[in-house]
């Protein structure tokens, strides 16, 4: 059940975001077809959880701050075991997500963080209803 609602609350949030920038593709500026979305499944081995998540931390955010082509990298873990990260990642493109693999941030947070991942696993996602689905977001948005 909590996957089911965690699933539910990846896909409004990855549509909401769609919507919030069909300004930007009206515009020419984000092409909503060509967005890369993904999540990111870690196990943290416990030991390093405090420092693993000051260090995602500071990726995350940094990554939104200074790439362009970084629609989200929304980190959040599971509250009956924080040990178990899941990560929304939302690239405007494929070509995004390649270049955020080569920034120092990205790559300082994949040296450190290697020995304290246990696991990971990466899936590919898919908006179902981009036309309809942001519409559970609208108070996000005032």
């Amino acid at each position: 059940m909590k996957l089911l609602k965690l699933g539910f609350f990846v896909l409004g949030f990855a549509l909401w975001l769609t919507s919030c920038h069909e300004k930007g593709r009206a515009q020419g500026t984000v092409d909503t077809d060509a967005m890369m979305i993904r999540i990111a499944e870690l196990t943290i081995d416990s030991t390093y959880l405090d420092e693993y998540l000051a260090i995602l931390k500071e990726e995350s955010a940094a990554s939104v701050r200074v790439e362009p082509g970084v629609i989200a990298i929304y980190p959040m873990f599971e509250q009956e075991n924080p040990t178990e990260i899941r990560i929304l990642e939302i690239y405007a493109s494929r070509e995004a997500y390649e270049a955020h693999l080569q920034t120092p941030h990205f790559q300082h947070y994949k040296t450190t963080t290697l020995h304290m991942v246990k696991d990971l696993r990466l899936i590919e996602m898919a908006a179902i209803d981009e036309a309809t689905m942001p519409q559970v977001f609208r108070k996000l948005n005032p």
